[in-house]
């Protein structure tokens, strides 16, 4: 036998025993992971948010009403302001037309629970999540940009698009909560106890 036939023989000897080694090598004892470069507990930059900072975050409005802020608005102000603020994405009256593909969903449609697409109409459970949604979020280019006032009337049009509420309706804290939307049945509440729960 030559060099060479050895050297290949032995190659795979050698590869099966460094295997072997690797399988009877008792595991390393896992050790709490921990900072090793001791860094200080502060890094001395930022400060604690104020009340009033915290207080311009803190607009989440419940279905009760509870969150909802001062100021009304109306069905005809809500109509010019959808056609300003949300016409561009939403289409001009909120509905999907056939072969037209909108940049926003379709906000005004049949309350019909079977209906397609999902409107606020036929598919929202709350009004009280139209104002919030929109207070935080809309319009697009410039969320969180609409007054209180300019959130009650455009909610006040939208609901009355779809049929929810009539054009002579102002909207406010007193009265949005107590909105009834056609598709609240459709929802019911996760009273699950005992086992994982998703709340």
């Amino acid at each position: 036998m030559n060099k060479k036939t050895v050297l290949i023989l032995a190659c795979p000897v050698m590869l099966l025993l460094m295997s072997l080694k690797t399988a009877f090598t008792p595991m390393q004892v896992q050790r709490p992971l921990m900072d090793s470069l001791k860094r200080q507990a502060k890094f001395g930059f930022g400060r604690p948010a104020s009340t009033q900072e915290i207080a311009a975050w803190d607009i989440d409005v419940r279905p009760d009403g509870k969150g909802l802020p001062a100021g009304q608005g109306d069905v005809k102000r809500g109509r010019i302001l959808y056609v300003q603020k949300c016409a561009m994405c939403h289409g001009t009256d909120g509905t999907e037309k056939p072969g037209i593909k909108l940049p926003g969903n379709a906000l005004v449609g049949d309350t019909l629970a079977s209906s397609k697409p999902k409107t606020i109409g036929n598919y929202w459970p709350y009004a009280t999540t139209l104002f919030d949604y929109m207070r935080r979020a809309m319009p697009y280019n410039l969320p969180g940009s609409l007054s209180n006032e300019e959130v009650y009337s455009i909610t006040a049009y939208l609901l009355n698009a779809n049929k929810i509420i009539k054009a002579d309706v102002v909207l406010d804290a007193k009265n949005l909560y107590k909105v009834v939307m056609p598709a609240k049945k459709l929802f019911i509440m996760d009273d699950r106890k005992g086992g994982p729960e998703v709340k």
